[in-house]
């Protein structure tokens, strides 16, 4: 899949590119996908430093021996996923009074929605209301098909950091649309990035959203009113997961609208910063 391009001030590259690789963390490998030049590869991050694999992703792999610096590579949404999909109303906080499903509650959003990390949200020029919805997103490691709860966990290769951005009008008002399919699936509306953190507890991590320096959301993935084994065991008793495909797990609390000009970031704890500008369409 080609990356969209689109043009930018000095100023929205600086600011997209300014968030530093976290701590490396025992027991915790953080993969990530780049280019550099006629190059698109897959690496481990260590620090400031990506160490270049070759082979499978999701099975055998190897390193290379080459390494890149971070700061010489652009960062790519971290994997390649078949499908891409997320829930709906999946922390109490942002349903607010309203009773919680029954079950999870799921939505596609379009491979055409995914962004890398850095690169812009772009407003529709007819939108109304956009809104960020910072989340934990679940990469599947291996085909999952009728996958028992006991079993879920052992299909997860990962977790990465997912904004589901989302155009409010088009979702709930009175232009809403049959399915979300623009709502939530317009272009750039899926940054995810910027790595797959493995070995990490997924279950308890503070999951912040950063609008122009100011925390926005904050909260506990702990929070969530289904965990991901359970998102995983419900979903593959309908649809077949792949290697890489993509959970988004849902947003807590309030969210706000974005505008031109904006920059968000998405930070969970042990595996990175997914930071993007917004731009006018």
């Amino acid at each position: 899949m080609k990356t969209r391009r689109h043009f930018l001030g000095t100023a929205a590259l600086a600011a997209a590119a300014a968030a530093p690789a976290p701590a490396q963390t025992a027991g915790v490998t953080r993969y990530v996908r780049f280019r550099k030049g006629n190059l698109t590869a897959q690496g481990i991050l260590e620090g400031e430093t990506i160490r270049q694999i070759s082979g499978d992703l999701f099975g055998a792999h190897k390193p290379t021996g080459a390494t890149h610096k971070l700061a010489g590579v652009k960062l790519l949404w971290p994997c390649e996923p078949t499908k891409v999909l997320a829930l709906a109303g999946n922390f109490k906080s942002h349903i607010g009074n309203r009773p919680p499903f029954k079950n999870p509650e799921i939505f596609y959003k379009p491979l055409t929605s995914l962004q890398n990390p850095g690169d812009p949200i772009v407003l529709p020029p007819d939108h109304k209301r956009v809104d960020y919805e910072g989340e934990l997103v679940i990469v599947i490691g291996k085909t999952a098909k009728n996958v028992s709860l006991a079993q879920a966990k052992d299909y997860i290769f990962g977790v990465t950091c997912g904004n589901d951005v989302s155009e409010r009008e088009w979702q709930n008002g009175k232009e809403k649309d049959v399915q979300w399919w623009r709502a939530k699936g317009a272009d750039t509306f899926g940054p995810v990035g910027p790595a797959i953190a493995h070995g990490i507890n997924y279950a308890k991590l503070r999951l912040r959203t950063i609008v122009n320096g100011k925390v926005v959301q904050d909260e506990s993935t702990a929070d969530l009113l289904f965990n991901c084994e359970q998102m995983v065991s419900y979903i593959s008793k309908y649809v077949t997961l792949l290697p890489g495909d993509m959970i988004f797990t849902g947003t807590p609390q309030t969210t706000q609208p974005l505008k031109a000009g904006d920059v968000v970031e998405i930070d969970i704890e042990g595996i990175g910063v997914l930071k993007n500008p917004v731009v006018k369409g």
